[in-house]
C-alpha cells in the first residue's frame, strides 16, 4: 500500500485572452472544471511533467513560464483512501504556461472524470465551477503573480482531479 504524498502539476495555459480548462463530470460533484495536469513520474522534473501532462490530457504542447502556487489536497473519504491510496494526499504545483506550438494532437490520456478540454475566456472563469475552489477564488491573482504563493491545504471528501 502506497502511503506517500503524490506530487502533481497543474497548468494555467493562456492564449489570446483564453485559458485552457478540462471540463469534468463525476457522480458526487456533477459538472466542474479543472486545470489540466496530473502526477509527476519518478525521476521526472516538474518541467517535464508539465509538458507531458498537458500533451496527454489536451493535445497541446506548452512551455512553462513560471511557477505560481503550491496547494495541498487531502482526501478524507475512507473508501477512496482504501481504493486509491496514491491519490489521497496530493501536492499541486501550479504553473502559468504558454502554447509552444499551434499544432495539436489527439489527447492520449484524459483523466477518468474529464469530458473535454475547452478554451474559456479569462473573464468567464469566475462563472465556472473551477475546482479546487481556492484556485477559482485566486485565479486572477495567480495569472498575474510575480511570486509563488502557498494556497494552503484542503481536506475534501471527493477527489476532483
Amino acid at each position: 500500500m502506497d502511503s506517500g504524498v503524490r506530487s502533481t502539476v497543474k497548468l494555467i495555459v493562456v492564449n489570446d485572452g483564453k485559458v485552457l480548462l478540462n471540463r469534468c463530470r463525476s457522480e458526487p460533484i456533477g459538472e466542474y472544471y479543472s486545470l489540466p495536469g496530473g502526477g509527476q513520474e519518478k525521476y521526472e522534473t516538474l518541467d517535464q511533467a508539465v509538458r507531458r501532462e498537458c500533451l496527454e490530457e489536451t493535445g497541446y504542447t506548452v512551455a512553462p513560464e513560471r511557477f505560481v502556487a503550491l496547494f495541498e489536497e487531502i482526501n478524507e473519504n475512507p473508501a477512496f483512501r482504501a481504493e486509491y491510496p496514491q491519490y489521497a494526499h496530493k501536492m499541486l504545483h501550479i504553473f502559468v504556461c504558454r502554447l509552444a506550438s499551434d499544432d495539436t494532437v489527439k489527447p492520449s490520456e484524459m483523466d477518468e472524470s474529464q469530458v473535454a478540454c475547452e478554451w474559456v475566456e479569462i473573464s468567464d472563469v469566475a462563472n465556472r465551477n473551477l475546482l479546487p475552489k481556492v484556485v477559482k477564488e485566486r485565479f486572477y491573482e495567480l495569472l498575474n503573480a510575480e511570486r509563488a504563493v502557498f494556497l494552503g491545504s484542503d481536506h475534501l471528501m471527493f477527489n476532483h482531479g
